[in-house]
C-alpha cells in the first residue's frame, strides 16, 4: 500500500508573487495544513508580516532580471536539503500601465516592456521549474502556472503584453505536462477572473454584470483551487487550467 502522508516528511511549496493578493492567500492556506512555504518575491521579507517562518524562507528574487533568476535557482536548492520540492507555484505577474493607470495595448507598449513582462510572466515560470526538476521529480510533485483570463480574450484593463504572456503560458503549461509528466510530475493552471484584491482597476464592479455569479472571487476562492492541484485530490489532473471566475468565459 502506498505510505500514508501522515508519516511523510513535511511538504514543501515555493511561490512566487508572495507578498499580496493571491499569493499571500496561498501562504495561509498551504501553511494551515502543515507545509513548508518558500516565498520568492522581488521585495525584501516585510517585517510587520505575522508569519513566523517567513524571514528564513523568503527568496528576495527579481525575475524580470535572468540571471538573478538564476542564482535564485540555487539559493533555493540550497534551502531543499533533502532534495524534494512538492511543488511550484508561478504566481508573480506584472502589467505594466500608461499615463493615469490606462490600459497599454500592442501598439503603445514599448519593447522593453514587452520585454520585461514576458521575462517575468513567461520565462521565469520554465526557467524555475527546469532549474528545479530533480527537487520535483523526487517528489513526484505539481506545477501550478497561474494564467489569467485575460489570455484567451481582449480584457479592458490588462495590457497586451500582460494577455499575451498569459496565453503563451497556457501553452507552455500544455507543453510541460506532456515533457514533465513522465517524470511523474504534474503540471497545470489555473485562470483567475475578477478577483478581489488591493490591485482591482477602476472600473472592475461594472463588470460584474457580466459574470454569471454576479460576485467577484476571492483570493481564498483562488487558493483553494492551487491547494487542490498540489494534493493527491488531483493525482491524475495533468495539463489542465481550471477557470476560476464565476463562469465569465462561458
Amino acid at each position: 500500500m502506498p505510505q500514508s502522508r501522515e508519516n511523510s516528511p513535511q511538504r514543501t511549496m515555493l511561490l512566487t508573487g508572495a507578498s499580496r493578493g493571491i499569493g499571500h492567500a496561498t501562504v495561509k492556506r498551504f501553511s494551515a495544513a502543515g507545509w513548508r512555504v518558500i516565498t520568492c518575491s522581488r521585495h525584501p521579507f516585510p517585517e510587520n508580516c505575522p508569519w513566523e517562518m517567513g524571514p528564513e524562507d523568503h527568496i528576495q528574487v527579481d525575475l524580470s532580471d535572468a540571471d538573478n533568476t538564476l542564482e535564485a535557482i540555487h539559493e533555493i536548492r540550497s534551502r531543499l536539503p533533502q532534495g524534494r520540492l512538492d511543488a511550484l507555484v508561478n504566481n508573480a505577474g506584472i502589467s505594466p500601465k500608461g499615463n493615469g493607470g490606462s490600459r497599454l495595448g500592442t501598439i503603445e507598449t514599448d519593447l522593453a516592456d514587452w520585454q520585461k513582462v514576458f521575462q517575468v510572466n513567461f520565462f521565469a515560470p520554465v526557467m524555475l521549474a527546469r532549474g528545479l526538476i530533480a527537487e520535483l521529480e523526487s517528489a513526484k510533485g505539481s506545477v501550478v502556472n497561474v494564467t489569467s483570463i485575460a489570455g484567451s480574450r481582449v480584457h479592458p484593463f490588462a495590457g497586451a503584453a500582460y494577455a499575451t504572456s498569459k496565453s503563451a503560458l497556457a501553452g507552455l503549461t500544455r507543453e510541460m505536462a506532456a515533457d514533465f509528466g513522465p517524470r511523474g510530475i504534474r503540471v497545470n493552471a489555473i485562470s483567475p477572473g475578477e478577483i478581489d484584491t488591493a490591485i482591482l482597476s477602476p472600473g472592475t464592479d461594472r463588470l460584474v454584470a457580466q459574470i454569471p455569479l454576479r460576485r467577484l472571487g476571492t483570493p481564498e476562492e483562488v487558493a483553494k483551487a492551487i491547494y487542490f492541484l498540489c494534493t493527491e485530490q488531483s493525482s491524475y489532473v495533468n495539463g489542465a487550467e481550471i477557470h476560476i471566475n464565476g463562469g465569465q468565459h462561458v
